[in-house]
């Protein structure tokens, strides 16, 4: 239920964006999501792609400072509503999401939401007691 999430720290300067896509192109490595938070001095990319662990090796090869870690992914209907159902589930028992991103899964014709928070577990609980659509990481990989 949980996918791994690629977070790179580069200093906020004109084509580090390009040099990590061309790392990833070299290597056959498909981008699924990207979310990008910035700074005046560096920058978070933080990303979803189909060979995370080529993906690391490549990027620690090529110099990039980067961190693993576990996400939740979710579908939603792409529809006025899906995303407000979803955060119901959490605000209802008060927990917190840390950040989120989201991108449109052509497949699966539904929009997959990708969530961080404190604890997955309970909010992959949170998530299956509310009838939410949780995707394995080969769902997400898989493209």
């Amino acid at each position: 239920m949980q996918v791994k999430q690629i977070s790179i720290f580069v200093e906020n300067r004109a084509g580090r964006l390009e040099e990590i896509s061309g790392v990833l192109e070299k290597e056959n490595i498909n981008i699924r999501a990207l979310s990008l938070a910035d700074t005046s001095d560096f920058g978070i990319i933080r990303l979803i792609v189909n060979k995370p662990d080529a993906a690391v090796t490549a990027l620690r090869e090529a110099g990039f400072t980067i961190r693993e870690s576990n996400v939740i992914a979710c579908a939603i209907e792409d529809k006025p509503g899906g995303l407000h159902r979803l955060l119901k589930l959490f605000a209802d028992l008060d927990v917190s999401i840390e950040y989120m991103y989201s991108f449109f899964e052509r497949h699966l014709e539904k929009a997959v939401i990708i969530i961080r928070v404190e604890d997955p577990e309970e909010a992959i609980q949170i998530l299956r007691k509310g009838g939410a659509e949780l995707l394995k990481a080969e769902q997400i990989y898989a493209a």
